[in-house]
């Protein structure tokens, strides 16, 4: 993968350097930093383009969706990627609005942060699994209430691969059934293993019912589906 030109704004001096330390033997490389979507929104107005956004959400409050808002419209073709200490449906909810590809929490270990904005750089959207569906389903009203959900960061992609495990298909057959490459099927499969702790498809499998993913599917045949491969 290429090198790709990241854009940090955090309002925390010492995770800024940290990040850029984690990231030093990754392809994501820190050209600019800003403390504020302010002094952000001043660097993309003085003509900085980078290609990936890496942005801490505050308050989740009406300034920061419009500030956020404001550097999609100026940057349309650069990736954003909300980084946050906790699962909050307000700012979540700001986060789409404002075109976000992906909303990543700050604990992740440095393998799984680089595989995720490896993923949004390919195209794909990174959100919290459980806490987006019920954003979208309506369950929750967007309010900042915190929510005691799973903070795996699953993509819509690597949930869509977990099924496919569950109905036992090899790498070769998901990529068929998802019109991606065989490449890409084995990506996100690492990303998807590694976010769950998961060392092989059939724990995979076995986490994924555990966690509702699987639909029709029969608990047991799955998980034998999935260890045949």
């Amino acid at each position: 993968m290429d090198t790709v030109r990241a854009f940090l704004i955090d309002s925390n001096k010492l995770f800024r350097e940290g990040l850029k330390r984690l990231l030093d033997d990754s392809p994501f490389q820190i050209l600019a930093e800003a403390g504020n979507l302010r002094e952000a929104l001043g660097s993309v107005e003085n003509g900085l383009k980078p290609q990936l956004l890496l942005l801490d959400l505050q308050n989740g409050g009406d300034e920061e969706a419009e500030g956020m808002r404001r550097l999609r419209a100026l940057l349309p073709d650069t990736r954003m990627v909300i980084l946050t200490s906790d699962l909050c449906t307000r700012r979540l909810a700001n986060a789409l609005e404002a075109g976000a590809d992906g909303y990543l929490m700050k604990d992740l270990s440095s393998d799984a942060l680089a595989q995720s904005l490896k993923l949004v750089m390919m195209g794909e959207k990174v959100f919290p699994t459980h806490l987006a569906a019920l954003l979208i389903s309506g369950r929750v009203n967007g309010n900042g209430t915190e929510m005691p959900v799973s903070r795996k960061g699953l993509s819509q992609r690597e949930v869509q691969i977990l099924r496919c495990l569950l109905n036992g298909d090899s790498n070769k057959m998901i990529a068929n059934h998802l019109n991606i490459t065989e490449a890409t099927v084995k990506v996100h499969l690492k990303s998807l293993l590694r976010k769950i702790n998961a060392s092989n498809r059939t724990q995979a499998a076995i986490w994924a019912l555990n966690n509702g993913i699987g639909g029709e599917l029969a608990g047991a045949g799955a998980v034998a589906a999935a260890a045949n491969q």
